[in-house]
């Protein structure tokens, strides 16, 4: 399995833009997977100069209903005409984000491009084919991080805190192995791999993706927190490799106590499992 990362808010080379978002290429033995699609056509620039073909992609999911990772949505239905797009039936809900001013700004996807012919809504556990599901609706044993913090959806004319319900995990397996991807982890990474552990009674042997550990507006996890974070990954035995919303200095703490348990991906990165 061969996973290319498309954009992440980092870059290994000038020639490769960056951006606030995510958009990995996974090449599968039988399906090509793109998970998520960053917040622009960015993605589908540095797919051409890193000889990813768009066109042939099987299919697409979108780990949750934020632009950063589904705002290049209309740009692959436009690109790719025969994929599929899985986003969990509450992804196109309206969703928003506090600024400093108190403001509200919209971080949902477009709702435009919600009555598309090829968008395929998904419950809480989605299986795509015998080795390709996704699931959701993440127990919460822990608390989710604080960076989820000023995070808002809409319902009913309201405002009210986001619970991250539209938020799902894919999970690849093949050759014997098990890959987990996630979005975001908005619902707390140890609790996703808990969720994980519950429905399959065992560990990845890869996680790759963010980790929520970061954001602009709240600024990085309890170092405390990170540290207990980074133990209990530790003990599940996989290798991660995290991205994004994680942030450098969370990465760079985590990475102090894991070692070559963990690593961090950027545009441009390519990973050989």
């Amino acid at each position: 399995m061969l996973i290319t990362v498309l954009v992440e808010n980092t870059s290994i080379s000038s020639d490769l833009g960056c951006e606030h978002g995510l958009s990995l290429f996974i090449k599968s033995d039988k399906y090509n997977i793109l998970f998520d699609v960053g917040e622009s056509a960015l993605s589908f620039q540095n797919a051409k100069k890193l000889n990813v073909n768009i066109t042939d992609v099987d299919f697409l999911i979108i780990s949750h209903g934020h632009y950063d990772h589904g705002g290049g949505l209309k740009v692959f239905l436009e690109e790719n005409a025969k994929a599929n797009v899985y986003v969990h039936r509450l992804a196109f809900e309206k969703y928003y984000s506090a600024r400093a001013n108190k403001s509200l700004d919209y971080i949902g996807l477009d709702q435009k491009l919600k009555t598309n012919k090829r968008i395929i809504f998904t419950s809480d556990h989605f299986d795509i084919n015998d080795n390709i599901q996704v699931f959701s609706n993440v127990v919460e044993k822990v608390p989710r991080p604080k960076s989820n913090k000023g995070l808002f959806v809409e319902h009913e004319g309201q405002i009210a805190n986001d619970t991250f319900a539209h938020e799902q995990n894919l999970v690849i397996e093949e050759d014997g192995k098990t890959l987990l991807l996630v979005g975001c982890a908005h619902k707390g990474i140890v609790n996703i791999l808990e969720h994980f552990y519950s429905l399959k009674g065992i560990t990845p042997n890869y996680v790759v993706g963010g980790f929520h550990l970061s954001s602009r507006s709240s600024g990085n996890e309890d170092p405390e927190t990170i540290d207990e974070i980074a133990e209990y990954l530790m003990d599940t035995k996989a290798k991660f490799y995290t991205c994004h919303c994680t942030g450098l200095e969370p990465y760079r703490r985590l990475r102090s106590i894991m070692g070559d348990q963990i690593d961090y991906l950027s545009s441009g990165s390519e990973l050989t499992l």
